[in-house]
């Protein structure tokens, strides 16, 4: 592959592993509730979920290319049937505007944490900022969550391996201080299939429509491998790194942010610009799918549904960053299994039939 052409499949990459570590785990709680919380085997439901990520993020992008998708619907129907596909279209959406609204929700208390400002004020930052991204075109939207991506890479590489050089408790000892009752279910490799369930369902409109921007089908598929990877990378660097502070860890509430303070006080506010930096390309990632799956792009009725959007989500996040997480969350990631599903099936019947859809 050529320069250029791989250097667009790492700006997918980049832009897939942005919108999930958003979402996901940049403060570090979710991270030590699917899989640190079960100990050091947590490396290796990682490493699943990674893969799994890496298939699945594979065949949406490929799905996405070949039938030219500029929204989730005609993939999910394709997937599912017009019934089904149409049930799952609609709930989906609904819950990825959901997401949308809780990672609003916490870019307040992550701007009240950081900076000693009120919530709302921060909300509203937040409201603002996506709203002036959104209006930009598709590409320059790409390009900003892909290039805040790096700076991720760089400061968990930093502090993570600070933390993992300097460890509260020896790791032969680590498994005596982990809260096996923070975890989902006790079985690692079925969180870490959930884990891979919520993650794709959160990217995977993104996903579809940065698949069929893509000029070639080898430079879809293969950009979402390379987030799948960047994905690994981040998720082992911050697992182990929290496995670094146990027991502290089990005690705050984003142990990302205590592994950056141990380094350094001030370093504790620098990453919270990170954490609301990434919260910014999950909320851009979400609510762009969610408008052109209504609107067409950056029309007058898109506009209109981006402001009345933006509002509604400002008045919803008042009801409470933890209280929107636990009733949205396990939704989606049921409705990210069953589209991880539905194409691990089509992929097999690929196989055996000279009519390829992915």
């Amino acid at each position: 592959m050529s320069q250029g052409k791989n250097r667009a499949s790492w700006r997918i990459g980049f832009a897939y592993a942005g919108i999930i570590v958003g979402a996901g785990f940049s403060t570090g709680q979710e991270v030590l509730q699917f899989f640190t919380s079960h100990g050091l085997i947590s490396i290796l439901g990682i490493i699943l979920a990674a893969l799994i990520l890496m298939f699945v993020g594979r065949q949406a992008a490929k799905l996405g290319f070949r039938l030219d998708a500029d929204s989730h619907e005609t993939p999910l129907r394709a997937l599912f049937g017009k019934k089904l596909g149409l049930v799952i279209d609609y709930v989906l959406i609904f819950f990825l505007y959901g997401i949308a609204v809780v990672m609003i929700a916490g870019s307040g208390a992550t701007f009240s944490q950081a900076f000693g400002i009120h919530p709302q004020i921060g909300v509203l930052i937040m409201i603002l900022i996506s709203f002036g991204t959104l209006l930009l075109d598709f590409d320059k939207i790409v390009n900003i969550i892909g290039g805040i991506t790096p700076l991720l890479i760089v400061a968990v590489i930093i502090i993570t391996v600070y933390n993992i050089l300097n460890p509260e408790v020896p790791y032969s000892e680590v498994n005596n201080y982990v809260d096996p009752s923070r975890t989902p279910t006790s079985f690692w490799w079925f969180d870490a299939i959930t884990y891979a369930g919520l993650a794709l369902a959160t990217a995977f409109s993104f996903l579809s429509i940065m698949g069929s921007e893509a000029s070639r089908h080898a430079i879809a598929r293969r950009g979402a491998i390379y987030g799948g990877l960047i994905i690994m990378l981040l998720m082992i660097l911050v697992n182990v790194g929290v496995l670094s502070i146990m027991p502290t860890a089990n005690e705050v509430s984003l142990p990302a942010m205590t592994m950056a303070e141990n380094m350094a006080p001030w370093l504790g506010t620098v990453y919270s610009i990170i954490i609301i930096l990434l919260i910014f390309n999950s909320v851009v990632g979400l609510m762009y799918p969610f408008l052109t799956r209504f609107t067409e792009p950056y029309s007058g009725k898109y506009k209109i549904m981006l402001v009345v959007s933006l509002i509604a989500a400002f008045i919803i996040s008042n009801v409470g960053f933890v209280e929107l997480v636990n009733i949205v969350y396990p939704i989606l990631g049921y409705i990210g299994l069953a589209i991880s599903a539905a194409l691990f099936i089509r992929w097999i019947m690929n196989k055996n039939t000279k009519k390829k859809l992915l």
